[in-house]
């Protein structure tokens, strides 16, 4: 419930304080004393767009207060989600400063304008003559009937299941189109991992094989140097081996009679047990050096297709070739493996969908079977407010695709004339008409929505007498589940009302200025025969407006 609003620096209005209190209050005023203003400062705490010519002074920053009390609405949830403190009696403030920047807060916490609004959707419903024209939206027709119906939850669990099939679509699609371009690139990546493949890449191959290929090239020249190597150390005329061995038994003999002879032995002895040594090996390598022709081409064949490789792929080892080589293992294995995922997919798909199909099925029949006392309600309100002939239908096809309502298509047919022929509302329906059917609706969801508090902006607007004390009446009934305050013109609403605020443009000696105040009963019974006979009083306005509040 709207508790009090406070405006400062806000149109004709320097300051202002107003309470508010449950059931159905008024508020009235001449053309001009300022109810829109009123009105613009509480859409603008609602999280309205603000514009910087709204300030009255244009050097200080507008400020606009409400309270509301939200004890009973369970919007515990929302205030959770959004990490704002939960508190029986709620503050929402908006400022709008010099430079026309813009603050929001909710119980002094600063949040962004959309949870300023998300926040004030649930709070009050405003319900100005501009809304009439939403009555021809598929979504607003929707939403009466689901309101009706009390499809809340359904339609949370509809649209739950809606947008995960919404993304598998995504999802699918996106993979499809990948798929499509990587099999396009298929066949290049296989040939190319066949071309790694069929080279059989061993780490640490290269090398060797260029180190082999290099003795296996010069085997003759090698086996040569090894040959007459060996040759002078160990055959020939004067073998080195051969004249080691008579110099170190030379030496042998005189070890006696020499002191040195032994050292000298020693030493002798150990370049001959390495030369010997070397001889050997000598012989042994030459014997394992051997003319290769058939080797030589392989480990060419082989070196070529490296080389080919590494220059093909920009790299310079064959390290560098395997980590290539399992990159498009792994990139031929997804690709390959790819039609499974879809597979899984279209398979994740389709179980989603068939959740939607039956969560769809279950909204409409809940919504089928409501329209019938929708109508029915309708007719019987438009016919008290004065149109006896009306006749209100809602028109419900079931759709070929899902949609985030459903799968229905809703319409609201209307007709003001005995026999007329039944057309979208939004063709057929005069102003007067629209308000009333518009009252109508909101009468019928009045005791099923969630809003706390409803205002309405000359919802009487094409009506007056008879019809206009209906309208009072089921303002009034209305207001026994919520809220409601009407901003009329018409005396027999304005009687209607617990509350009564009046409206009135004054001077002072520096500016012209708007105000509200809350009559007493002696000030509405003149502000009702005001309004009934003009600006003059007679005692018989006086006296109809006495009847008016008593009745």
């Amino acid at each position: 419930m709207l508790q009090s609003i406070s405006i400062q620096n806000y149109a004709l209005i320097t300051k202002l304080d107003i309470e508010f209190s449950d059931g159905f209050s008024v508020i009235t005023g001449e053309t001009g004393s300022g109810k829109s203003i009123l009105l613009g400062a509480l859409s603008l705490v609602l999280g309205q767009r603000a514009e910087v010519n709204v300030l009255k002074d244009k050097e200080q920053k507008c400020i606009i207060e409400s309270s509301f009390s939200i004890e009973r609405y369970q919007l515990e949830k929302f205030f959770a989600d959004n990490e704002l403190d939960y508190e029986k009696e709620t503050l929402l403030r908006r400022e709008i400063l010099p430079n026309g920047k813009s603050r929001a807060f909710v119980n002094d916490s600063p949040v962004s304008v959309k949870i300023l609004k998300e926040l004030g959707l649930r709070l009050i419903d405003v319900h100005s003559q501009n809304q009439n024209l939403v009555i021809g939206s598929f979504e607003y027709q929707v939403g009466i009937v689901d309101t009706y119906a009390g499809n809340s939850e359904i339609l949370k669990k509809y649209q739950e299941y809606f947008d995960k099939f919404q993304k598998l679509k995504q999802e699918l699609r996106k993979q499809e189109e990948l798929a499509a371009k990587e099999k396009a690139d298929l066949d290049y990546f296989q040939f190319q991992l066949e071309q790694l493949l069929d080279a059989k890449l061993v780490a640490g191959e290269q090398i060797e094989m260029e180190a082999e290929l290099e003795t296996l090239t010069h085997a003759e020249e090698i086996k040569s140097g090894l040959v007459k190597a060996y040759e002078n150390l160990s055959e020939g005329e004067f073998p080195i081996v051969t004249q080691l061995k008579e110099a170190r038994n030379a030496v042998a003999q005189i070890k006696n009679v020499f002191p040195d002879a032994e050292s000298f032995f020693e030493r002798l002895e150990s370049a001959y047990i390495e030369l010997n040594d070397l001889a050997q090996e000598l012989d042994r390598s030459n014997e394992s050096v051997e003319l290769d022709p058939s080797r030589i081409e392989f480990l060419n064949q082989k070196l070529d297709a490296i080389y080919s490789l590494q220059q093909k792929h920009h790299v310079n080892s064959v390290e560098e070739l395997i980590q290539i080589r399992e990159e498009l293992i792994q990139k031929v294995d997804k690709i390959v493996s790819g039609d499974d995922f879809i597979e899984d997919l279209k398979k994740q798909l389709k179980a989603q969908e068939e959740l939607v199909i039956k969560s769809a099925k279950k909204l409409t029949d809940s919504r089928v079977k409501v329209i019938p006392a929708i109508e029915k309600t309708i007719v019987s309100q438009l016919v008290q407010l004065g149109i006896p002939n009306a006749n209100f239908k809602i028109s419900s096809q079931i759709k070929e695709d899902f949609q985030y309502l459903g799968c229905d298509y809703l319409s609201f047919l209307f007709s003001a004339n005995k026999n007329g022929q039944l057309e979208e509302v939004q063709r057929v329906a005069s102003g007067g008409e629209l308000s009333r059917l518009m009252l109508s609706i909101k009468y019928l969801i009045s005791s099923s929505t969630a809003l706390p508090s409803i205002v309405f902006d000359e919802i009487d607007t094409g009506v007056s007498g008879e019809i206009a004390a209906k309208m009072g009446t089921m303002m009034n009934k209305m207001a026994e589940n919520i809220q409601v305050i009407s901003i009329t013109h018409l005396p027999q609403i304005a009687g209607k009302g617990k509350n009564h605020y009046k409206v009135y443009k004054a001077d002072d000696e520096l500016e012209t200025y708007s105000n509200i105040v809350l009559l007493d009963q002696q000030s509405r019974i003149e502000e009702l025969a005001k309004m009934l006979s003009g600006a003059d009083l007679t005692q018989a306005a006086l006296d109809n407006a006495k009847v008016l509040l008593s009745n």
